[in-house]
């Protein structure tokens, strides 16, 4: 029988075999340029504009909104590093996690994460449908309740069809949706920049603690939910790739989109009201454009909503779902689906799940710190047989769980809970620091602690040299 070609596992169009097993060695390619086109198109989204607008709101500055901005972008330092455990154990995030939670112990966030992923794609769906429907509408398509499911027909296609592919077609995508979008949103930049008030406010309303802490929150909230995911698009790298350049590729790429978006939403916040943040952005711009300005919203939405459809594939299998990642994957596309047509068609469903995904950073936040200490303590060593082990595995610790790993997330998760102020919970240290919201340093208690107990107690593991080609 002639040997079976594997080389075409993940080409572009044809359905990825593989999902949370290590890729081996002989099927892994790419560079790390890949990274940047990956994370610079899928960045390329409108929620950055909304958020940077509320940075206005919030009380700041034109050139205060700004800092925010471009200190936020800084956070996909993080997010690029967290992908380096990716290149030396060819599988997922939230597999790797194991490490540092134990098998057990990791299950909990990867429920959660879940959920998490599958509301921002709800989310960016809900805006890219809404989008298409005015298109509809001001190309004389017609509008109403049938233009609006046809509308989120073609959103959730597109997004889906993408992700069922896989990884190969995932990257493929999102290069060339990039080059399209960084056309389109260049020129919202042209129309929308000159317009800004870049003059000081009055120091008499100056935000405070709590518009500064107000406007971070809004700002990193996104960067913060991609920690569970970016080894999901290093592992198919070969072992060889530096890690210096995934480190800086993927980071310029997230950077360079979420800051040009962000500060087109502070220029836009500086000249008109941004309560509909996408009528607000349209009526600053020519007559010709806006329609290219919705198409803009969309593909936006679609690139956005394709990564983190995906990797909630490859989370089921964490969670132990006994699909493939294909199969899997038509789980979150119609838990998507069906979310999306309630918050399409139940007003209050948005409020109320965006109120939901907010809060979720008390538990994010804290995960992100734990992880991010744990691959700094291992050097990004894992023993990469044992992650897949289950209870035969170095990553069992007691009973499936490691205690240094959960103790650090409690304590970061108690921490973020004092200082946490969202529409379905106030901590009670807010009113004493005058209303901030200090819950991303959760990450920071967590990672400290973590750091103290886990530190030359992290079981050491020394991985064997790669095979020869």
């Amino acid at each position: 029988m002639a040997q079976q070609d594997t080389a075409d596992v993940d080409e572009v169009f044809q359905v990825e075999t593989h999902g949370i097993d290590p890729i081996p060695d002989a099927e892994r390619h790419g560079s790390a340029k890949d990274l940047f086109w990956l994370w610079f198109g899928s960045n390329l989204t409108f929620t950055y504009v909304i958020n940077g607008a509320l940075a206005v709101a919030f009380g700041l500055s034109f050139w205060q909104a700004v800092a925010v901005v471009v200190i936020s972008g800084l956070s996909f330092f993080a997010v690029s590093a967290a992908g380096l455990s990716g290149i030396r154990t060819g599988t997922a995030t939230l597999v790797i996690s194991r490490a540092a939670f134990g098998v057990r112990g990791n299950f909990p966030a990867g429920v959660l994460n879940w959920v998490v992923s599958i509301g921002y794609t709800i989310v960016n769906t809900v805006v890219g449908t809404l989008a298409l429907e005015v298109f509809f509408a001001e190309v004389g398509l017609g509008s109403g309740r049938f233009a609006r499911g046809l509308a989120l027909g073609i959103t959730l296609a597109l997004t889906f069809a993408v992700a069922m592919w896989g990884h190969a077609t995932v990257q493929f995508a999102e290069r060339w949706m990039a080059y399209l979008l960084a056309a389109g949103f260049g020129a919202l930049l042209v129309f929308v920049l000159p317009g800004a008030h870049t003059s000081a406010t009055d120091p008499a309303a100056a935000p405070g603690l709590s518009g500064w802490s107000l406007a971070f929150v809004v700002m990193l909230a996104g960067p913060f939910s991609y920690l569970p995911m970016p080894a999901d698009y290093t592992r198919y790298l070969p072992r060889t790739t530096s890690l210096k350049s995934i480190t800086w590729t993927g980071a310029l790429g997230g950077f360079i989109s979420s800051v040009a978006l962000g500060i087109a939403g502070v220029a836009a916040a500086t000249q008109t009201d941004m309560t509909d943040a996408v009528a607000g952005a349209e009526s600053l711009l020519p007559g010709w454009f806006q329609p290219l300005f919705l198409a803009l919203v969309l593909g936006g939405s679609v690139t956005n909503s394709i990564i983190t459809l995906y990797s909630s594939s490859l989370n089921l299998q964490v969670l132990g779902i006994p699909w493939s990642r294909a199969r899997a994957i038509v789980i979150s596309a119609a838990v998507t689906a069906l979310g999306s047509l309630a918050a399409l068609f139940l007003t209050d469903f948005t409020t109320s799940l965006l109120s939901f995904l907010s809060l979720l950073i008390i538990v994010f936040a804290p995960w992100g710190g734990v992880f991010l200490a744990d691959m700094l303590l291992r050097r990004c060593h894992y023993d990469s047989d044992a992650l897949h082990a289950g209870s035969a595995g170095a990553y069992w610790y007691r009973a499936g769980y490691h205690p240094a790993g959960m103790a650090a997330l409690l304590a970061g998760m108690a921490f973020a809970a004092l200082i946490c102020d969202s529409e379905l919970w106030t901590g009670p240290l807010v009113a004493p620091l005058g209303g901030a919201d200090l819950t991303l340093l959760g990450s920071a208690v967590s990672g400290l602690v973590y750091w103290a107990l886990a530190r030359g107690r992290v079981p050491a593991y020394a991985p064997a040299a790669a095979p020869a080609a």
